[in-house]
């Protein structure tokens, strides 16, 4: 008997709840959890529970994949996944346009692309295959791959739109801290619920799962079972075997199971060891060349062993033993002679018959006990094609192949080659440190002096490394060391690459001119090796630099040049091409250039998916945030951040990581209605990322959250934050941005009653707009001068000051900034006797703009400010003039600043009468406060703000 076969008992209060999260899940409530999360102890029930799950959600029409993760495949990526969607209905996956997309998902077959995108792809899936509600189960998860869980942690940040359930089921003790990590923050946020099964009581044991045994027998297995099902019901049947009692109370259940195996016939025993080897892969197909069964012989053995219970057929015709315990006592019991003997036959096998190399590299590596070249062959090939997709499987493969290759000479330059794609693999699956420490190795290895490049590979791979730590000082020390190397002097190819990263630690953490000499000279040295990539990677870089600094005549000399050389290159191999575009891109949307920025992004996208470099991902997404955001296409820019925080959490650097949650909180504060916490939120964790440092990244962070507290109407944190991001004279705030930076500081400013200071940062924003001579920058600086105005009580220059930056703002494209501008001055304009018309017609055209670019930010503006401008197109004079001559009388006894006791007084009325007359000149003039009818009967209009 068995915990499958056994009736489920004591469960009661789980099966209600699974009930409910069915019954909400096929009506498709909103709000439900996407995610279930079932843990508890080896043998405690969690696969029968979950068991019960897939028959009742059968029973109501959802359709159920299933999938387990097994103990001995854990760098078999997505093996969880693909278990599960083995039992996906073939039409579904034949009608998916995707289908190719998450080949490596659904088979394990090969698939050139980024594992980012191929999580999305697989949530489509998914989502596709939902019709009538799925339910996809993970068993086992405490074993999953490092693949596994990072599509895992994709689907529960990102849950899918339909009517699926997730359900995984693991040991809580044995699970992986990024996995513990991901349910954790599913839990808080709402998307996983939690289910964690206990002990069986002694009761449900002794009365339902025991009620042949006398009662003081029963009590005593309970006891010796503390309540497990698992090992209640191996005793159980081991006492049915004929063992005493007394014996098995003091037995464990490694001792028990292994029992089982002993009447078993050799032939019977080699079949459980090599189904064992096998996990959950066997068939009879593949366990007659590896056991060497005849057909009779492996037949009549597979059904003595399935009547025992010691193997079960499960879908597919697969055939595994019964428990994962089980599992693990026949193959540790196995001589490991015999085990890796098994495994070399299974890999022979798999071989001949085609199957997807990550299974064949998984028995390789379990056969390898010294140097084999050929499964050294499958291992490296299957590193090869997991590096995009699964690169900690990559980086385990490589590693195998490294642990057995002899230390020879003729084998040194396959070592260093091998050294450093694994330290690729680990940097792009975020495991960074052991990825640098690794390169330093290879950077210790003798010179091979054969002009192989490696060791110039290896310091600037080292420097990305360093870079995404945070560790630029080291960075430049490590590039400036070999650049200066003399024995043997690097090449001029090697010079080109080596100072291209080196220019590139600008403006991170090194001021541009302190490396602008070193660009200038790899460029003369990529134009005498007529290389035309190096060529536009230091122009690329110079562009960047320069365009940072705010000097924008020279960014637009080297932007113009880079655009023009990047633009004729074919669209061959691109491989090198992707890091100039991506600072090409950056200099271009800095300069205000947007759509060849956008149009360079998407050029250095598509090479970066296409080959690999996943890193160069989240900052050209970023690039093409920051131009979505200033052209007012908030959608997509939110999309495109989301889908940079992805990768850039994947990545692990927290330095990333503070950059891309600044511009998503960025695009967050314009896209969100006024009061949603998300913008806020996303920056404060964005200057958590940036912990205590000094750099762009970090500074950036510090300004979005100024800029995201002053949305959310707290001026004066606004105020500390970008004063604490610009330092000292704000020389660390990015010059070529400083008049928007500051246009937050001096609205906080003004808000807060400091005019000095506000006009102190305007005039400051004035000189640096005029000295960079960018519109949307020039815009800002005018929107400062307008604060000021308003300040000062001088309305009609401060509308007209916010008509002009509207007009400068357009003259880039800046959608976005002229939106804002003309809804700040709309009320402004409208209130002038001579400009209402002006005022209306630019309300209208700025909330058409802040709709059509899905602007929750402005259109919350907008409506806040409607019936003001509409409002003040009537006229003070109009609205006034419908008063009778006693309204009059105490409308402007009202604006003079007068009580309703003061003016009853006055004209010798009732307070209720003065009352009833207010009330009436609330209504006729529209109006709904004091200030505001004093402000119409002195012709003023109340203020705009961010807040709407």
């Amino acid at each position: 008997m068995t915990t499958e076969q056994a009736p489920l008992v004591g469960r009661e209060a789980e099966l209600a709840r699974l009930d409910r999260l069915l019954a909400e899940l096929v009506g498709d409530v909103p709000g439900r959890p996407a995610v279930l999360d079932v843990g508890g102890e080896a043998g405690i029930g969690k696969s029968r529970l979950v068991h019960e799950l897939c028959l009742a959600a059968t029973r109501r029409g959802a359709a159920v994949l299933r999938g387990r993760a097994t103990e001995y495949e854990r760098h078999i990526p997505f093996q969880p996944f693909t278990d599960a969607f083995s039992d996906l209905a073939p039409e579904a996956v034949e009608s998916f346009p995707e289908a190719a997309e998450v080949a490596p998902v659904l088979s394990g077959a090969p698939r050139s692309t980024d594992r980012f995108h191929l999580h999305r792809a697989t949530a489509a899936l998914l989502t596709h295959a939902a019709a009538s509600g799925l339910v996809v189960v993970l068993d086992d998860m405490h074993w999953a791959d490092a693949a596994s869980l990072e599509l895992l942690d994709h689907l529960v940040r990102h849950p899918v739109h339909a009517r699926v359930l997730l359900v995984l089921a693991r040991r809580d003790r044995q699970s992986p801290a990024p996995l513990a990590a991901t349910l954790t923050r599913g839990t808080e946020t709402g998307t996983v619920q939690r289910t964690v099964l206990g002990p069986l009581g002694e009761r449900d044991c002794v009365e339902l799962l025991t009620p042949d045994l006398a009662r003081d027998q029963a009590v005593r297995l309970f006891t010796a079972s503390e309540g497990n099902p698992l090992y209640l019901l191996t005793l159980l049947q081991a006492h049915r075997e004929g063992a005493s009692v007394s014996r098995l109370s003091t037995t464990g259940l490694g001792a028990l199971l292994l029992d089982e195996l002993t009447p078993l016939t050799p032939s019977q025993g080699r079949l459980v060891q090599v189904v064992a080897a096998l996990g959950d892969h066997a068939t009879p197909a593949l366990l007659g060349p590896v056991t060497g069964h005849e057909p009779g012989q492996l037949a009549d053995d597979l059904a003595i062993l399935t009547r025992r219970d010691l193997l079960r057929t499960g879908t597919h015709g697969r055939i595994a033993l019964r428990h994962p315990v089980l599992r693990s006592l026949v193959r540790d019991g196995t001589d490991p002679w015999q085990r890796t003997e098994i495994h070399r036959l299974v890999g022979a096998e798999l071989a001949r018959t085609g199957a997807p190399l990550a299974g064949q590299a998984h028995h390789a590596e379990q056969s390898l006990s010294d140097w084999d070249p050929r499964a050294a062959a499958v291992l490296d090939e299957a590193a090869e094609q997991a590096a995009q997709t699964a690169p900690a499987s990559s980086a385990h493969w490589l590693e195998v192949v490294l642990r057995h290759l002899p230390h020879t000479p003729e084998h040194a330059a396959r070592r260093r080659e091998l050294m450093l794609r694994r330290a690729r693999a680990l940097g792009v699956g975020g495991r960074l440190r052991e990825s640098r420490d690794l390169l330093h190795q290879v950077i210790a290895l003798p010179d091979p002096g054969d002009g192989t490049g490696s060791r110039a590979s290896a310091v600037v791979l080292c420097a990305v490394m360093e870079r995404h730590l945070g560790r630029y000082s080291e960075a430049v020390a490590l590039l400036r060391r070999e650049l200066h190397r003399t024995d043997p002097a690097p090449s001029l190819a090697d010079q080109v690459a080596l100072g291209l990263e080196l220019g590139s630690s600008a403006p991170h953490d090194t001021s541009y001119p302190a490396v602008r000499s070193e660009v200038a000279h790899t460029l003369e040295v990529a134009r005498s090796l007529g290389d035309e990539t190096g060529v536009a990677g230091a122009l690329s870089v110079a562009a960047l630099g320069e365009a940072y600094e705010g000097e924008t005549a020279a960014a637009d000399d080297f932007t113009r040049r880079a655009a023009a050389l990047v633009d004729s290159l074919p669209d061959g191999d691109l491989t090198g091409l992707c890091e100039p575009l991506v600072r090409l891109a950056w200099a271009e949307a800095f300069l205000e250039r947007f759509a060849d920025a956008e149009r360079h992004a998407d050029r250095g996208l598509a090479i970066a998916r296409r080959t690999g470099q996943i890193y160069l991902l989240p900052h050209l997404l970023l690039c093409k945030t920051h131009v979505r955001t200033q052209t007012c296409r908030l959608a997509s820019a939110v999309e495109l951040s989301e889908e940079a925080e992805d990768i850039a959490r994947g990545i692990g650097s927290d330095e990333l990581l503070a950059f891309v949650l600044a511009t998503r909180a960025h695009a967050l504060v314009d896209a969100c209605p006024p009061g949603d916490p998300r913008p806020l939120a996303t920056a404060e964790e964005a200057v958590a990322a940036a912990g205590l440092g000094v750099n762009w990244w970090a500074s950036i962070a510090w300004c979005v959250l100024g800029y995201a507290a002053l949305t959310a109407g707290d001026p004066a944190r606004a105020r500390e934050a970008v004063l604490r991001a610009g330092g000292p004279g704000l020389r660390r705030m990015q010059p070529s941005m400083r008049p928007l930076f500051l246009e937050v500081l001096v609205t906080a400013a003004v808000t807060m009653g400091d005019l000095d200071a506000a006009k102190d940062w305007a005039e400051r924003a004035r000189e640096e707009a005029e000295r960079l001579d960018l519109p949307v920058q020039r815009a800002s600086a005018m929107r400062s001068a307008a604060q000021i105005r308003l300040g000062l009580g001088d309305d009609k220059a401060a509308a007209d000051l916010f008509v002009a930056a509207a007009d400068e703002s357009a003259r880039s494209g800046g959608v976005f900034w002229e939106a804002f501008s003309l809804l700040f001055g709309a009320s402004l304009s409208a209130a002038d006797p001579g400009g209402s018309r002006r005022g209306q017609a630019a309300w209208h055209r700025g909330r058409r703009l802040a709709v059509a670019g899905g602007c929750g930010m402005l259109t919350g503006l907008a409506e806040a400010v409607g019936p003001v401008v509409a409002a003040a197109a009537d006229g003070p004079e109009r609205r006034l003039a419908e008063l009778t001559a006693r309204e009059r009388e105490i409308a402007d006894l009202v604006a003079d600043g007068l009580t309703s006791p003061a003016i009853a007084e006055r004209l010798c009325l009732s307070r209720r009468t003065v009352e009833t007359h207010i009330s009436r000149v609330y209504r006729k003039t529209g109006v709904s406060s004091r200030a505001a009818l004093a402000g119409l009967m002195a012709g003023r209009t109340p203020r705009p703000s961010l807040r709407g």
